[in-house]
């Protein structure tokens, strides 16, 4: 199946048209013709079958023949990763943590980031395609990035753990896990957490977790954990 998404659809229309740029795709390079079915998301766990009445590529129109509701997971994740240096280090993240299951996502600034200004809008485009890519039919959500201070006073709901590399003592987060809760997980850039910052989220109750004997880059520690949880409430 091939998934389309768009998040201006909804369960209340009948008819509904791609913008421009996705007509243009839909109609000259997968020439789709009327007649032909398309099922399509808006990320918010709706699928839609729709059928195409009108292949202009300026404004390719469907009608909506059916729609099923798919409700989300009763666990929740919540990975709050400092960017990498390379880009496209944590563009891969992004992509592989879609399609295992993530449900928000926040870069964070940490003191030893080396990377500190990120734009979001490729990396909306990146997990909106690891979304259709992996037949999901809830988007995560992307927040902006945002200094690892500001995010700790946000106080997250759940259970809270931080993924550092000082050698104390630790949990391994796999024990940890119990099913149908969320989960937010602190992972730090690749000079790891500043001492401040780990005990300022250890005084927030943040649970120090070890993601096994070897040290991960940012973004292997990121998909560690976030498999971690999915494996645990499979």
């Amino acid at each position: 199946m091939q998934l389309f998404y768009t998040p201006e659809i909804n369960e209340q229309q009948k008819e509904f048209s791609f913008d421009k740029e996705e007509s243009k795709h839909i109609i000259k390079v997968l020439r789709k013709q009327e007649g032909a079915i398309l099922k399509v998301t808006n990320g918010l766990g709706y699928l839609f079958t729709t059928e195409i009445i009108l292949a202009s590529d300026k404004k390719c129109t469907v009608k909506i023949t059916h729609s099923d509701f798919f409700e989300p997971n009763r666990f929740y994740i919540h990975m709050a990763v400092a960017p990498t240096k390379m880009n496209d280090r944590y563009e891969w993240f992004l992509e592989k943590a879609t399609e295992i299951g993530v449900n928000e996502i926040t870069p964070i600034i940490c003191d030893h980031s080396e990377r500190k200004t990120i734009k979001t809008e490729r990396f909306d485009k990146i997990i909106q395609s690891a979304m259709k890519q992996s037949l999901q039919f809830h988007l995560p959500k992307l927040n902006e990035p945002i200094p690892f201070k500001q995010f700790l006073a946000q106080k997250q709901e759940g259970n809270l753990c931080i993924a550092h590399c000082e050698e104390t003592s630790k949990t391994l987060l796999k024990s940890a896990i119990r099913p149908n809760e969320k989960y937010t997980i602190l992972i730090g850039p690749e000079g790891d957490f500043s001492e401040k910052e780990i005990q300022s989220a250890l005084e927030l109750n943040y649970m120090p977790v070890s993601l096994g004997n070897t040290r991960l880059r940012t973004e292997t520690a990121a998909i560690v954990a976030c498999h971690s949880i999915v494996y645990a409430n499979e």
